[in-house]
Order: structure tokens, then sequence, then C-alpha cells
């Protein structure tokens, strides 16, 4: 397996295919580089260098006990393109992996960096607080942690459903993808999933956001059940300095699978832009 060696010693896992101008991909939880693969190879084939690792504690990169937290996901990030020195990436994330996106631009820059893609990405700030009233109340995380220690696997296969979209009446089920969900979130550390759900849902991403002085896209499904769309790229879009925001009707979270072409179409157009 190809890694890279982050400053505590982690070993991070990341695929790297094709030549070209770079996009890098930050993937979602509980998941791994794998949720990529339709992107990946769509812009692989039409000469771009795509690269996405495994976050630390995800996927077959190194389960570390410590260091499961944004600032450190951003640094890893950094460390990687630092060490496969790449300049003028367009960086894409979805869901967890687009605060990562915006952690990273937030303490790293832009220097690496030419435009963003935030896909029903958590940032500005998915917990409610005194000071950010409108968003999801603590108990909606403090469930997902106690459904992830009671039952890992089961909880798994049951957030595959709304995460797809496949609750709703009109849905085409796959059960492939189900299965691919449930295979990529237990290979995983529990422990490192457990703490990623307060660094994605407790960060405050809001000055972040404010230093991505890049062109940045935001796209997003208007059924999104995992992150509302109110409480993510609608305020986001806000609050970035050059932002777009795309929205699609009727798409889940898990959008990148269930309507791969038109994201991959979009990201074609966004990148060539």
């Amino acid at each position: 397996m190809t890694t890279a060696t982050m400053k505590d010693g982690a070993k991070i896992y990341f695929k790297d295919w094709g030549a070209g101008p770079v996009v890098t991909f930050s993937h979602g939880w509980p998941l791994t580089a794998d949720a990529w693969d339709a992107q990946m190879l769509f812009l692989g084939n039409n000469g771009y260098r795509v690269i996405a690792h495994d976050r630390r504690s995800h996927g077959r990169s190194d389960q570390t006990w410590t260091g499961n937290d944004m600032d450190t996901y951003a640094d890893d990030l950094a460390t990687l393109l630092a060490t496969l020195d790449i300049k003028g990436a367009t960086m894409i994330g979805h869901s967890t992996g687009g605060g990562e996106v915006a952690r990273y631009i937030g303490r790293h820059g832009t220097s690496r960096v030419s435009k963003a893609v935030l896909i029903s990405a958590v940032p500005p700030h998915m917990a409610q607080t005194p000071m950010n009233p409108n968003s999801a109340p603590m108990s909606v995380f403090d469930g997902l942690r106690s459904s992830l220690v009671a039952d890992r696997a089961g909880f798994f296969k049951e957030l595959a459903m709304p995460f797809f979209g496949y609750n709703r009446p009109s849905a085409k089920v796959s059960q492939g993808q189900i299965d691919s969900f449930w295979l990529q979130g237990m290979m995983g550390s529990l422990q490192g999933e457990y703490d990623c759900i307060k660094a994605f849902s407790e960060t405050d991403f809001t000055d972040d956001l404010k230093k991505m002085t890049i062109p940045t896209l935001l796209l997003q499904g208007d059924d999104d059940q995992i992150v509302p769309i109110d409480i993510a790229s609608r305020r986001s879009v806000k609050i970035l300095p050059k932002a777009t925001l795309k929205e699609y009707a009727g798409a889940p979270h898990g959008m990148c699978v269930t309507y791969a072409d038109q994201v991959n179409a979009d990201l074609l157009a966004f990148l060539k832009g």
C-alpha cells in the first residue's frame, strides 16, 4: 500500500492515479478514499491527477488513539500535499471532508490550492450552541455516539439508508452500495470514528470559510437527511468570498454515488472554467 508518514509517525494511506492538473479528495465519515472511486475514475480519464487519502483512524490508515480532530486532519492533509509537492490543486471534500478542506485552508492557506469544492459539507457549524442556535441539537450527535458504541455494525447498515436516500418511497436501492458503506465504516477504528463525531459536529468553520478566497463550488441536495442544506451550504455560500452554490433537487447526502454522472459533469465544468 502507498502511504505517507505524518508528523506523529502515523501512516496515512492514499491513492494517486493519472497525470495532469491535481485534484485532491477528502472523504466523509465514516468512509474511506473508496467513496470517491466514481469521481476519481472519471476525472482521471479526463486528464487529471487524482489523489485521495484515508483519514487517520479510517480505512487503511493507522488507527491512532489521539489526533482524531479537525486540526490534525487538516495538518495530515498538509503533510500529504507537501510530501507529494502538490501545487495548484483543486481540493474537493464531501461532508466531514468538506470541513477538512476548509480547516486546511484556514490553517495552511492557499499556496498549494487554486480552487475548492465542498459537497454536502458540514461547514459552517453543525451543532447548536448559544451563539449558533439554529443548527442541529447536541442530542443528535449524542445519539450517533450511543448507536456507534452499542452496535456499530448494525448502525452502519441502518445509516446507509438515509445517507443514500434509500428510505424514500421512489428510491432505487442498491444493496451493493449499502454493503460498501458498511465495509468502509467497519474498516475504521471505533475510537477514531467516535472522536470524529465531535470533530465534524462541534468545529466552527466560519473563520476558515472567510479565508477561502479562491473560487469555491458548493454542491448539495435539498433532500440531504444527514447534513441538512439549510444549516450547511445555504449558510456557507453567504460566508465564502467567492462561492457558487448548485442545489440538486431531491438529492441525498451520498449524492456522489446516487447522482454520480451529474456530480462528475459539474466537477469537470468547474475544473475547466
